[in-house]
């Protein structure tokens, strides 16, 4: 694989940026979407306010990179990697996620509504107050992950693998359909899944 060159100035929206390294890389209210990432790293850095609507990750790793208000809505993500990342109040709505992996990411308040997650992994990370209302989810997992506060209203669930997370989900017991959890799980759940059904439950 070809070095990767590194990258100083700013991002500018509808560009095509493939082979670059963006080491420490702060990019504050960057106008930067419908732009191509490719082959791409970014190391540290940080992107604030930023609006990258409708960019495409390709072959791209991310490690300890931070989003802070970030645009993140109807962007396509394939073959990336998210290493010690963080998203803080991030718009994701309508994103395509394809053979992504978050590992050890931190994700709060962050908008996936209506979003596509195909063949994704959520490996040891945090999820509080995430939103995957309406949201498209095949073969996706959450190992080791503690979930707090998601809402999953509506979304499609198949080969959905909750076993081992922490599953603190506030809405969409019913959507759950087509998801593994394990036994463990199953007793924590019953009692909002004995209320979503309405069943009483007496002795």
């Amino acid at each position: 694989m070809a070095e990767r060159i590194g990258f100083e100035g700013d991002l500018e929206p509808d560009e095509h940026y493939e082979g670059l390294r963006f080491a420490e890389a702060t990019f504050g209210d960057a106008a930067a979407g419908g732009c191509h990432f490719l082959d791409c790293e970014f190391a540290g850095g940080s992107f604030g306010a930023g609006r990258l609507r409708k960019s495409r990750f390709t072959d791209v790793g991310m490690v300890q990179v931070r989003f802070v208000a970030t645009d993140l809505a109807e962007t396509g993500w394939q073959d990336t990697t998210l290493t010690g990342c963080a998203l803080a109040g991030v718009q994701a709505f309508s994103a395509a996620l394809r053979r992504v992996t978050f590992r050890g990411a931190k994700l709060d308040s962050v908008n996936f509504r209506s979003a596509a997650f195909t063949e994704v992994a959520f490996e040891d990370c945090v999820l509080r107050d995430v939103d995957f209302g309406g949201a498209t989810l095949q073969k996706v997992s959450f190992a080791g992950c503690t979930l707090a506060d998601v809402d999953f209203t509506n979304v499609s669930c198949t080969k959905v693998d909750l076993r081992g997370a922490s599953l603190g989900i506030t809405a969409g017991y019913g959507s759950l359909s087509g998801a593994t959890i394990d036994s463990v799980q199953l007793v924590a759940l019953a009692p909002y899944l004995a209320r979503h059904l309405g069943l009483v439950v007496a002795d």
